[in-house]
């Protein structure tokens, strides 16, 4: 037979790549480029009329810099019509999530990485948000008021969070991603990127943020969904094509927005014999496991189906010592943890972060998990996963007992009472309770039986009555504590500074953001500074009575101070800031925003003479 009719098939098969590559997804950036597209012609003719609407409810979301209580900064700001575009600037009204740059991962708080994360999964927030009316997607406009560039992937849901009856399947389908990149202009705009299309009306959508480019919190003011009622008829009209579009790195393909079929690859068995392995199988067993060490978990699985000897490596418990299941939030289910079940009896780090929401994990099923592979588990990561209940945390507490981290951030639909099994996980020195409705008797509870606490975080913890009672606990019983977040501890005064300072020596990292009964006249602040040598990290964050004399106990007392942010103080100079910094060597993050007294000029003065220290210096305009 002629060799040109296996070259033309090789060349089909090339073309037909392509083509599915660019239907696949529209762009890559913010605008299409015409000389490397391919057309997406869903223009819907006359007879389909666009339906425009904002965001009706904001149903979910990771973090915000606002209060519980209020609407300043939070993400509840996003429902609606635009409270503040197109203005820009720092303005009160619009939503802004927790953290920005990559200070945070710079802090003694922070944990280390997961190991086999996707190199593409780098979302570190998100927001949920509905609409009034489901519709077929034709764009999706995000107003950015300050410091845009945050968003990196956008998201369609097929559920309609307003059915009064549930779906039998809920799928999630990615519209829009985009790698982290530098937007250097802070200004106002209209994100419009090119979204692809997809086959299932939604009046869900998800946001997915990564801030840690950006020079400061960005903030966003409102979500546009564009859409037509009909289903758009799509058809593509192929024009020039980038080689460079032939790279596989698109994480809707390569790992999905979740493990489309992993849970088949999970099960598969059946293996063809082939007639040897070469002599892959003459190196040692531990090399083979060291190589596949740094496989994604999808490849992993399709790895193991390709021959007997590759498969038992990959279903070699060992490989998953540590489990990192948050970038597959999308698809991960009850079948996914059952398939998965008799490869993690040895795992120690889990990162079911963001998973199993609306209904794909449920208590039983996390429960089965857990009694099979809870037993070495170390550290435990659940921010946001809402599918958790009072039996989840007390599965946790009885099949987890060597367990040393637990992470509850955001799971704001524990009930109160879930909290108490808590104390019995004594071993805990790491533990995260950010924006959970955990009660005072519960967390006193925690810390006296929890002695071996390291890190503690409390930010946004509401229902706690008397925030003194907690600090006096913990000066009493969390002697080794070197981190303790209590952002926006509304009625903690210095008898609590005080009993804190006096019993946490070891403390490196203090966040007292946002707490408005502490008052620099009682001396807590200099106290903070004389007895907390150790301190690296201190957030002092809209205290306004903050004063020289606090920055200069910290330039004598806390030389090792790496971040310090005052922001809102109206009595502190520029020579007490030129002090600290000529005696705090290491300090690299100092926050002067909306300091009185410190204006652009003296910002510029010390920065000529500091130059490793970033200064930020935030204005409304």
């Amino acid at each position: 037979m002629s060799p040109v009719f296996p070259m033309l098939t090789v060349l089909t098969m090339f073309y037909y790549i392509c083509l599915r590559r660019r239907a696949r997804t529209a762009t890559r950036g913010e605008m299409m480029n015409s000389h490397r597209t391919i057309e997406s012609n869903s223009r819907t003719s006359p007879l389909h009329a666009e339906v425009v609407q904002y965001a009706k409810e904001v149903v979910d979301f990771s973090s915000h810099y606002g209060s519980e209580n209020s609407m300043s900064y939070t993400m509840w700001n996003l429902a609606g019509v635009p409270n503040v575009f197109p203005s820009s600037g720092d303005f009160t009204q619009t939503a802004v999530f927790r953290t920005y740059g990559t200070w945070w991962e710079q802090c003694p708080s922070a944990s280390l990485p997961f190991k086999r994360t996707p190199p593409n999964f780098q979302s570190q927030d998100y927001v949920e948000l509905t609409f009034e009316q489901q519709v077929y997607p034709t764009a999706v406009h995000v107003l950015e008021t300050y410091h845009p560039g945050a968003v990196i992937r956008i998201l369609a849901c097929s559920a309609n969070p307003y059915s009064p009856i549930p779906p039998a399947e809920v799928r999630w389908e990615i519209l829009w991603s985009e790698r982290p990149t530098k937007v250097n202009a802070s200004q106002a705009r209209q994100f419009k990127p090119c979204i692809k299309q997809i086959n299932f009306p939604t009046n869900l959508i998800r946001l997915e943020v990564n801030s840690s480019l950006l020079d400061y919190y960005t903030e966003l003011d409102a979500v546009v969904l564009h859409g037509t009622k009909d289903k758009p008829v799509l058809s593509l009209k192929t024009s020039l094509i980038d080689m460079n579009d032939l790279e596989d790195d698109d994480y809707e393909e390569k790992d999905g927005c979740g493990m489309d079929s992993l849970n088949k690859k999970f099960s598969s068995t059946a293996l063809r014999e082939g007639p040897n392995n070469g002599y892959f199988d003459k190196l040692p067993y531990e090399l083979i496991q060291l190589i596949l060490n740094h496989l994604t978990l999808p490849d992993l699985c399709r790895l193991a189906q390709t021959c007997k000897l590759l498969n038992q490596h990959c279903c070699d418990p060992l490989q998953y010592i540590h489990l990192n299941l948050q970038p597959y939030w999308a698809k991960l289910n009850d079948t996914s943890l059952e398939f998965l079940q008799a490869r993690c009896t040895l795992v120690q780090w889990l990162n079911l972060s963001w998973t199993g929401n609306r209904g794909f994990i449920s208590v039983a099923g996390f429960s089965r998990f857990l009694k099979v592979c809870g037993s070495e588990l170390v550290r435990l990561e659940l921010s946001c996963s809402h599918f958790l209940n009072e039996t989840c945390l007390e599965i946790i507490s009885e099949m987890c007992p060597n367990l040393q981290d637990l992470n509850l951030s955001s799971c704001d639909k524990l009930p109160p009472q879930a909290f108490n099994h808590i104390a019995k996980l004594c071993g805990l020195r790491r533990l995260v309770l950010y924006r959970t409705k955990i009660e005072q008797t519960a967390l006193l509870s925690i810390l006296n039986f929890c002695s071996e606490l390291q890190h503690l975080s409390l930010g946004s913890c509401v229902m706690i009555e008397d925030y003194d009672v907690i600090a006096s606990m913990i000066g009493a019983k969390c002697k080794k504590l070197r981190t303790l977040d209590l952002w926006r501890c509304k009625n903690i005064t210095e008898n609590g500074i005080a009993e804190l300072a006096s019993g946490c020596p070891l403390l490196e990292e203090l966040d007292l953001g946002w707490c408005p009964t502490l008052q620099s006249s009682t001396g807590c602040f200099a106290r903070l500074a004389r007895q907390l040598p150790n301190l690296q990290k201190l957030f002092l964050t809209a205290n306004r009575s903050v004063c020289d004399t606090d920055i200069e106990e910290l330039a004598c007392n806390c030389t090792r101070l790496r971040q310090l942010d005052i922001l809102g103080t109206r009595m502190v100079s520029p020579a007490s800031l030129r002090k600290l910094l000529e005696s705090c060597k290491d300090l690299c993050l100092l926050d002067v925003s909306f300091c009185s007294q410190i204006d652009n000029r003296a910002v510029l003065e010390l920065n000529v003479s500091f130059p490793n220290v970033f200064i930020k210096k935030s204005f409304t305009q």
